[in-house]
């Protein structure tokens, strides 16, 4: 078996066996009661759909809930089988060998095996599909099954971290020529089957009588999602005790939160970054003079300082964060200037620059405020932003990737190449700013196929300097995962930290005291 992984912990299902299911040794937790959440990112058009999860509540209410992967970032960041028990590639990493979980059965009774497999990715390649995952199934030129519990996968090209894209959270398993009822009921393995489910509002699910993770995963008998994107109205809900756990606290009412004895916040350092892409196929934004100017024109420091209150650090416009392998820490950081952003602008032929910001509190917390913050910090290098306040229900689907200037968000990923091919690489659905580099593209399949970690660093670092120079998505900041817990609730020694809430896993790995 091949240990092929960012940090030498790739683990196969043999390995991972000694930590058990949940990616963290062994201990004991109380099972039982009822656990209660309030979610910000629901939407009223919500669906059991993986491919159209953009936001935590979908997520965590699909991903270790009602769904499983085959494969499962650990809290620790190493990988593990969910699904699959064990896989082994060729020696250029092109082929790919997946051992499926026997004994495993849907909710509704069906067998899972490798039909399910292949039929579940193949959804996301369909024609008129618009899944962010697409490009990660794409890769896959050939999968064919070997038995009932064997697949293999043949790649386009050699990429080492395959067994880490198959945990991405929209490549959901389904049952086969089952799959339009499954999305419509919410038919999944996990460890949660669906006993309430209204979109935007809220998820009920019931713990699975000898579901195959047994007493290792899923300590709740029941676990209720409550859609409450108004992040004043999640706090409130959580210092009156009506819920248990809150995501994205409103830093403004952090004193209340940590005065509150019953409550426990619980912050943690990753890759989630908050950002400002641009469609650089459209003007101004495809003349990369007006790109920098914008990339100078904001300061970075007094958005750290007034949205995230110091949870978090600067960014400098390349998505790659602390949590990353071949993260370029010591990359010159860009600073505030609107001289030079003034520079930029004449050498794009502009006096100054006016232009539109979409932002929403839907995108991230303090989106419009931090628009506020670019837009007078921008003014002196006579960048005019104009900001509008966009709705926050259905941000994602009406300003996301269509308006020409938008706040948006990232958990980050949890390799280089994940981040970049979900969201840089050319032509992929979710490449918000429609960027295109030539240098870029080259770079990005050949560190894929690379197995040496030391090449690997140095095309990984051109790369975030690429992005810090040429791209269409400025990265003002870095924020840390900061969430709020009932001390009633118990969690991990160890917590997540490449997505909101435990890698959203909060359903699967927490439990009562």
């Amino acid at each position: 078996m091949n240990g092929i992984s960012r940090r030498g912990l790739l683990k196969t299902g043999v390995a991972a066996g000694v930590l058990g299911l949940s990616g963290m040794p062994l201990r004991a937790q109380s099972r039982g009661g009822k656990f209660t959440a309030g979610i910000g990112g629901a939407n009223t058009s919500d669906s059991w759909d993986g491919r159209t999860h953009s936001d935590l509540f979908m997520i965590a209410a699909a991903l270790g809930g009602v769904y499983d992967a085959l494969t499962e970032v650990a809290a620790d960041g190493s990988l593990q089988g969910e699904l699959a028990t064990s896989w082994e590639a060729s020696p250029d990493a092109k082929v790919w060998t997946f051992n499926l979980r026997q004994g495993v059965t849907f909710h509704n009774g069906k067998a899972f095996g490798a039909d399910d497999v292949i039929e579940s990715l193949q959804m996301h390649v369909a024609e008129g599909s618009k899944s962010a995952a697409q490009p990660l199934v794409a890769a896959i030129t050939e999968m064919r099954k070997i038995t009932d519990h064997q697949v293999q996968f043949t790649l386009e090209a050699g990429n080492a971290d395959f067994p880490y894209l198959l945990s991405d959270y929209h490549l959901l398993m389904y049952p086969a020529g089952q799959i339009e009822e499954s999305i419509a009921k919410g038919i999944g393995t996990g460890l949660y089957e669906v006993v309430a489910f209204d979109p935007g509002v809220r998820f009920v699910g019931r713990r699975v009588a000898d579901h195959y993770k047994g007493d290792s995963a899923g300590f709740f008998d029941e676990v209720e999602l409550i859609a409450i994107n108004d992040n004043t109205a999640r706090m409130n809900a959580l210092l009156t005790g009506q819920i248990d756990a809150v995501n994205r606290i409103d830093f403004r009412l952090e004193p209340l939160l940590r005065a509150n004895p019953n409550v426990s916040i619980q912050e943690v350092t990753g890759n989630q970054h908050y950002t400002f892409p641009m469609l650089t196929q459209s003007a101004p934004f495809n003349d990369v003079n007006v790109r920098r100017a914008l990339k100078y024109g904001v300061d970075r420091q007094e958005m750290v300082d007034k949205i995230l209150l110091g949870h978090g650090k600067v960014g400098n416009d390349s998505p790659i964060g602390p949590a990353n392998q071949y993260y370029h820490a010591e990359m010159e950081q860009l600073a505030y200037d609107p001289d030079r952003a003034k520079f930029h602008l004449k050498q794009a032929g502009l006096d100054s620059l006016n232009i539109d910001l979409s932002a929403s509190n839907a995108a991230f917390e303090g989106a419009v405020d931090a628009a506020q913050l670019y837009q007078s910090s921008a003014a002196p290098a006579g960048i005019n932003i104009n900001v509008i306040q966009e709705p926050a229900d259905g941000y994602w689907s009406n300003v996301w990737l269509v308006k020409p200037f938008s706040a948006s968000y990232w958990s980050g990923r949890s390799t280089e190449d994940w981040m970049f091919s979900s969201a840089y690489e050319a032509g992929v659905p979710w490449n918000d700013s429609q960027w295109d580099n030539a240098r870029f593209q080259e770079l990005l399949y050949s560190a894929r196929a690379e197995l040496d970690s030391d090449k690997r660093r140095e095309q990984y670092y051109e790369m975030q300097q690429i992005l810090r120079d040429d791209g269409g998505v400025v990265i003002p900041m870095f924020a840390n995962f900061v969430q709020a817990i009932s001390n009633r609730v118990v969690t991990p020694d160890v917590v997540g930290n490449t997505a909101q809430m435990d890698n959203n896993r909060m359903l699967e790995r927490w439990s009562l005291a």
